[in-house]
């Protein structure tokens, strides 16, 4: 699993759309202190064998560049700009079964299919006062500072009026995005239950928390009037409640519990008497951030025997090895990772930082090159090409190491060094293809000044 703190991301998406501003006053700040986007291929790999099926009922592209795991504990999910889907990390460690989850992304691909992005923008459009203005501006307040509380006392202060005619538009849109999902959900042969089973708890987490829900203050309908809406649709629909995707969605489960929860928390949820496989799965990584690597992969091993087929496995073994400084063999266990699932961009990427690592004549640069541009093409990562920038030099390859340098200065928003970089890969006489890579990324540059 990687973890990394990517708001300047989120932002960049959220930020072309002023109904991102407002829904992010709602919901975005009620549990993150610091977002961050999660990449981890086998959560990523279960949200995409999920959305796949719903997205062709509903006639959507697949992307997996805009599918995004959040990491906040709310039970959420929305969509942004540009269709850009994201998922928390709440919401994928909370649902009962795959059954619950399709219900949850079903609901979202309504959104998409419905347009409700574009077509919230252009509502937006028609507040040109200064009401809205201010309203937006608070919005991008909170986004910046944090304050999504702050944001919201100052919004509803003066701007109530405005709020109400934008909540009633939205209001329309939930209740298509609900009617679409149960759609899907029929077409794909779930049932609808698992929609309703998951607005219940949401019902039931509000009233433990004293949230007392009132349409003003929430953007979605109100939960009572959407369990009834599930309910009917249940009877009517029949459909599957169980999922071929089950015991994913438990490992999934188990390692995020692991990771993002304190060890106590984890013994609560997987007890030392729990023998399952999953059980073990988060037991295994919370002895590894305890520091018991020998416990950590004794446990490893025997999931890898149970399920030697298990890509993920290996690859978390490998995570184990290499934070602690055994690298060859956790190459070793990469490169199992990557024989049974070529095409984990996650794995590439934890294969050539470890192998860049490797003694200076113990490493294969170009193998570690052809990789890193695999990599590049398949899901592009400012690490990635940092790490290419590093291999191409240490080949001998200075015009390359520019270039990779000059994209990774780009995509962490550096453009004044991605300038100079560029400058200087075209000195040093480049191939006709790396200056035709080159241009394309000065005109990439301009485009977005």
């Amino acid at each position: 699993m990687v973890a990394k703190t990517d708001w300047l991301k989120i932002l960049r998406i959220m930020r072309k759309t002023l109904f991102a501003f407002c829904f992010a006053i709602f919901f975005a700040f009620q549990a993150m202190a610091e977002p961050s986007v999660l990449s981890d291929d086998e959560t990523e790999t279960l949200l995409e064998n999920v959305l796949r099926p719903i997205f062709k009922a509903a006639g959507v592209v697949y992307d997996s560049n805009k599918i995004h795991i959040l990491n906040d504990m709310a039970l959420n999910a929305f969509v942004s700009d540009g269709n850009h889907l994201f998922v928390y990390t709440g919401t994928l460690m909370n649902v009962r079964n795959t059954n619950e989850l399709f219900g949850v992304l079903a609901h979202e691909t309504g959104h998409i299919s419905g347009g409700h992005i574009v077509r919230q923008k252009l509502k937006l459009n028609d507040f040109k006062t200064l009401s809205a203005v201010s309203l937006i501006m608070a919005g991008a307040a909170a986004v910046a500072s944090g304050r999504g509380d702050a944001a919201l006392a100052v919004a509803l202060g003066s701007h109530g009026s405005l709020m109400n005619a934008m909540i009633a538009h939205q209001l329309t849109e939930e209740r298509s995005a609900d009617e679409s999902a149960v759609r899907y959900l029929k077409q794909i042969g779930q049932s609808p239950i698992g929609l309703k089973n998951f607005m219940k708890n949401i019902q039931k987490n509000n009233m433990l928390s004293g949230f007392e829900e009132t349409p003003y203050f929430k953007t979605h309908p109100m939960s009572a009037e959407r369990i009834a809406f599930f309910e009917k649709a249940t009877a009517q629909n029949g459909g599957r409640t169980t999922s071929e995707l089950d015991e994913s969605l438990r490992f999934v489960q188990a390692k995020l519990n692991a990771f993002l929860l304190p060890p106590e928390r984890v013994y609560q949820k997987y007890p030392l008497s729990d023998k399952s496989l999953n059980a073990m799965y988060a037991h295994a990584i919370v002895d590894f951030k305890q520091k018991r690597i020998k416990q950590a992969l004794q446990k490893m091993d025997y999931l890898i025997s149970k399920q030697p087929e298990n890509p993920y496995f290996y690859q978390l073994k490998g995570q184990f090895l290499f934070e602690n400084g055994r690298l060859f063999e956790a190459l070793e266990s990469y490169e199992k990772t990557l024989a049974l699932k070529p095409d984990s961009a996650e794995t590439m990427l934890l294969y050539a930082e470890d192998a860049i690592e490797l003694p200076d004549g113990k490493k294969d640069l170009q193998h570690i090159i052809d990789i890193l541009n695999k990599l590049e093409i398949k899901r592009e990562t400012p690490r990635g090409w940092e790490l290419l920038s590093r291999a191409y030099y240490e080949k001998g390859k200075e015009a390359e190491s520019f270039y990779a340098a000059a994209k990774f200065s780009f995509l962490t928003d550096n453009i004044q060094a991605a300038q100079k970089q560029i400058k200087k890969a075209k000195s040093l006489n480049p191939s006709e293809s790396l200056r035709l890579k080159l241009s394309d990324l000065e005109r990439q540059i301009k485009s977005q000044r």
